[in-house]
C-alpha cells in the first residue's frame, strides 16, 4: 500500500488551512492532513505522529511557532518545516532559519506558490512512493544562499528573493548560463514560476537595489573577503548571480 505523506498545518486562519489543505488533496489524495489553530495542541499533534512536513505560522495561540519547530526539531529532525507568517521582520527570519526552517514564506501567498515550495522540499520518487526528501547537500547549499540573502539585507517576502535563489542555483549547476541570461536563465525561472522573463528580470534587479539600499554593503564585502562594491555602484543582475554562485561553488 502506497505510504501518505503526513502534514500538519498550525495556522489561525482557517479559511487558509482549508484552501491549502484542500488543494493538496485535490493535487494528490495521498496527502494526509491534521489541522490545528492552537500552538500547544500542534505540539501534542508532533508528538503523537511522525509528520514529514509542518506548515506553521508564528503568531500561535497557547505556544508560538518558534516553540513548536523546537520541539519538532528535538524530536524528529527530519520533519521539513513552511513557516508562512505576516511577520517580515529579519530577526524573525534570522531566529526561523537558525531553528531548521526550510522555508520562510510572507503573507500573503499564494497557495499555487505554497504548493511549488512543497514540490521543492518533496520530488516524486516512483508510483510506489510519493514524495522523497532532497539530498543534504542540495538542503545545504539552499541553507547557504538563504543566510547570504539575509546578510546583504535581501528581504524573503519580495518576489525577487526566489527568483535570485533559482537563478544562483542554476548558474552554479551551469555556470555558462550566465552567458545566456536573457535567453536562457531568465526563460526557465519564468517557466517554473509560471511567469514572464521580463518579470523575472525586474524582480532580481529589485531584490538587488532593495540589498543596496538599506545600505548593507559592507556586509555584501565581508561575505566575498574583498571589497567589491561602495555604495555608490551597484552591480548588474548577471555580475551579482555570478559573484554569489562562484562563492557557493568555492565554499562546496
Amino acid at each position: 500500500m502506497e505510504r501518505k505523506i503526513k502534514l500538519l498545518i498550525a495556522n489561525e486562519d482557517n479559511e487558509e488551512t482549508e484552501e491549502i489543505s484542500q488543494k493538496l488533496t485535490e493535487e494528490n489524495n495521498l496527502c494526509e492532513v491534521d489541522k490545528t489553530s492552537n500552538g500547544k495542541e500542534a505540539i501534542l499533534l508532533a508528538s503523537e505522529n511522525n509528520y514529514d512536513l509542518i506548515i506553521t505560522d508564528i503568531v500561535l495561540a497557547g505556544a508560538d511557532g518558534f516553540e513548536l519547530i523546537e520541539h519538532v526539531k528535538n524530536t524528529n529532525k527530519a520533519t521539513k518545516i513552511i513557516i508562512l507568517t505576516a511577520l517580515s521582520s529579519d530577526t524573525f527570519i534570522k531566529k526561523a532559519m537558525s531553528l531548521g526552517t526550510d522555508y520562510y514564506m510572507i503573507k500573503p501567498a499564494s497557495t499555487k506558490v505554497i504548493l511549488k515550495r512543497i514540490n521543492d522540499l518533496f520530488e516524486e520518487q516512483n508510483e510506489n512512493s510519493l514524495f522523497i526528501a532532497r539530498n543534504d547537500s542540495e538542503k545545504e547549499i539552499e541553507e547557504k544562499i538563504t543566510n547570504i540573502f539575509i546578510t546583504v539585507g535581501i528581504p524573503a517576502h519580495i518576489k525577487g528573493y526566489q527568483f535570485l535563489r533559482e537563478a544562483i542555483k542554476l548558474a552554479m549547476e551551469n555556470p555558462d548560463i550566465i552567458n545566456s541570461i536573457t535567453k536562457k536563465l531568465y526563460p526557465s525561472i519564468a517557466e517554473k514560476f509560471d511567469t514572464s522573463a521580463s518579470k523575472v528580470e525586474r524582480a532580481i534587479r529589485h531584490a538587488i537595489e532593495v540589498a543596496w539600499n538599506r545600505g548593507k554593503i559592507e556586509n555584501i564585502n565581508n561575505i566575498f573577503g574583498l571589497t567589491v562594491y561602495s555604495n555608490n555602484e551597484k552591480p548588474t543582475n548577471g555580475e551579482f548571480i555570478a559573484l554569489v554562485a562562484d562563492k557557493m561553488l568555492l565554499d562546496v
